[in-house]
């Protein structure tokens, strides 16, 4: 049942709206996706763990939610925030309301309020940490919550709560391809899928002796939440195997591979999500719109030294959008080539890295 609900940043603004809410109060790092469409993909992706995700445009659910827009099995965000949640369920494989998703999966959601104000707030001060909450009593302690809440994705290691906690092995194809599991989206794994692959889906805490194990013809690094330099135990894993297979990074994925590489990363100021990102690729000079969502990013002078060269390039804020290394078979990007949501223009990068471990079997 819905009642007055509050949206507390950690600079002390606050915005009143209608809430249903579960174990509240609930923090979490506040970011903000400029998506139009594909909102239950962006729900249910699990790199929003630790984050109270707002969506800028004003209604979501007036397709509804069903089985087709899955990226997880469940949602794995703290909380969500949207001007308006529509009443509307006109998909015809719609199984759910908005209402209904929300309780289903106990997802802690604040509508009725000035989303635009709040990415406003955030894009001229930085993401930040915030709390959603049924009351206001104690402001201080819900202060103290918010800038906890930020803290999270940089002292928590989100990964293990969203990765595979066994090994699962997925399709008959005759490629063998280790997903190497941060917390992957569905549509990567379809993507691998389509491409007559055998995905074998392994825990991010998966060593290198493991890896080498399963003689993989070649590894996928996939997305995940939190900050990369938290996740040092795949980046010393990784740097064992990193020369020995191709190896496709993305987006979390992508900042690890360069870290293992010897380059290092940062936290971008509120983040690229949103599913029209501009980036060019420096190969053949072409410029494509990308899905995002990362809040940190790869160093560009980190790079130097490390024989990677940069690939595709942010047309926006000129940081890095992918990396290519001209000696091994080694590629990633922060972008999300397999979208869901978003423009596919850059879908053909799955089939470059399956030129490459194809290079690889006939050598």
């Amino acid at each position: 049942m819905k009642r007055r609900g509050y949206l507390v940043m950690e600079n002390g603004r606050v915005y009143t709206g209608e809430i249903s809410g579960y174990n509240l109060p609930v923090a979490g790092e506040a970011v903000f996706n400029t998506s139009m469409n594909g909102y239950q993909e962006i729900i249910t992706d699990p790199s929003y763990a630790g984050q109270i995700l707002v969506l800028t445009y004003p209604q979501i659910g007036n397709y509804g939610f069903g089985d087709y827009g899955f990226e997880a099995e469940k949602p794995a965000l703290q909380g969500l925030v949207v001007r308006e949640a529509s009443a509307l369920n006109g998909h015809y494989e719609s199984k759910w309301g908005f209402n209904e998703f929300m309780e289903r999966y106990g997802v802690s959601c604040l509508t009725g309020v000035d989303t635009r104000s709040i990415t406003r707030n955030l894009r001229t001060e930085g993401n930040m940490g915030a709390v959603i909450s049924d009351h206001l009593d104690d402001m201080e302690r819900l202060l103290t919550m918010a800038r906890a809440g930020k803290k999270m994705l940089e002292d928590v290691n989100l990964v293990p709560g969203v990765s595979t906690k066994a090994v699962k092995v997925l399709g008959e194809g005759d490629r063998q391809i280790v997903l190497w599991d941060f917390g992957v989206k569905q549509n990567i794994i379809n993507s691998l899928l389509r491409r007559d692959c055998r995905v074998v889906c392994v825990p991010a805490r998966t060593k290198a002796e493991e890896i080498l194990a399963l003689n993989p013809d070649g590894i996928v690094l996939s997305n995940g939440p939190g900050d990369p330099a938290v996740c040092s135990y795949a980046v010393n894993e990784l740097e064992r195997v990193v020369d020995k297979y191709p190896i496709f990074g993305i987006c979390l994925g992508h900042q690890l591979l360069a870290t293992a590489l010897g380059g290092t990363t940062f936290k971008l100021r509120f983040g690229h999500r949103g599913g029209n990102h501009s980036v060019r690729d420096n190969i053949n000079g072409k410029c494509y719109i990308t899905s995002q969502n990362h809040g940190y990013a790869v160093d560009r002078a980190s790079m130097q030294g490390t024989g990677a060269v940069v690939r595709f390039e942010n047309l926006t804020d000129n940081t890095i959008e992918g990396i290519l290394h001209p000696d091994l078979p080694l590629m990633s990007v922060q972008f999300h080539p397999e979208a869901s949501p978003g423009p596919q223009d850059t879908a053909f990068l799955f089939d470059e890295f399956m030129e490459m471990v194809d290079s690889r079997l006939n050598n």
